[in-house]
């Protein structure tokens, strides 16, 4: 029997960290530490050590959460999609509502890699490990289409990989400055018409 007072601190902890999100996405994560937290939440910032020792072991928890957030907002729908092309299009198609949408984990996670690049630990290292799975399973998912017959036979899973993800890169920030719906629009065409001119099948994607 699973034991209510750990479901209810794990609850408490997962609202804890979307809370966390939240204040990354406005100010960053270097700029994220227990006391803001606590007074985001209206709680002593003493019960929150109880769960993370230091700002470090916070952005940690952090990021963990936006992935997994991602995961179950953008990765799972997009998986049930028909394997192939339709499954590569839905994972893309999946981050780009993700980003138009209100959750934001995609936003976070964009962000957050770029605030950290040039900065060495056990931060940038979490980051880097979360856009390799991105790639690896993209990468994956494309090996599947060329397989099927659904991808032409050419193309590189690396190369396709980068320029997916950098259209959906190119959107997080873009829709900070100029119309959000116009610039989504764009990313989504731009991916559209490169996997068209890729697929043998191209009436398995929708119309550009």
């Amino acid at each position: 029997m699973v034991d209510g007072r750990v479901l209810r601190g794990e609850r408490t902890r997962v609202a804890v960290l979307d809370t966390a999100i939240d204040l990354a996405i406005e100010s960053g994560l270097d700029g994220l530490s227990l006391a803001q937290l606590a007074e985001r939440l209206g709680v002593s910032k003493s019960g929150l050590f109880a769960h993370w020792s230091s700002k470090e072991a916070l952005q940690l928890a952090t990021i963990d959460r936006c992935a997994q957030r991602f995961t179950e907002a953008v990765v799972r729908p997009a998986l049930q999609a028909p394997r192939g092309v339709r499954r590569l299009w839905a994972l893309h198609e999946r981050h780009l509502a993700d980003i138009a949408g209100g959750d934001l984990s995609g936003c976070f996670l964009k962000t957050t890699q770029f605030e950290f690049n040039s900065r060495p630990g056990a931060v940038r290292d979490r980051l880097v490990e979360t856009l390799a799975e991105y790639h690896t399973l993209l990468e994956r998912l494309i090996v599947a289409a060329v397989e099927m017959g659904e991808l032409a036979p050419g193309v590189n899973p690396a190369q396709l990989s980068f320029e997916m993800n950098a259209v959906v890169t190119a959107a997080v920030y873009e829709t900070r400055l100029l119309d959000a719906d116009t610039v989504i629009g764009h990313a989504r065409t731009a991916t559209l018409q490169r996997l068209h001119g890729l697929s043998p099948r191209p009436d398995l994607l929708p119309e550009e």
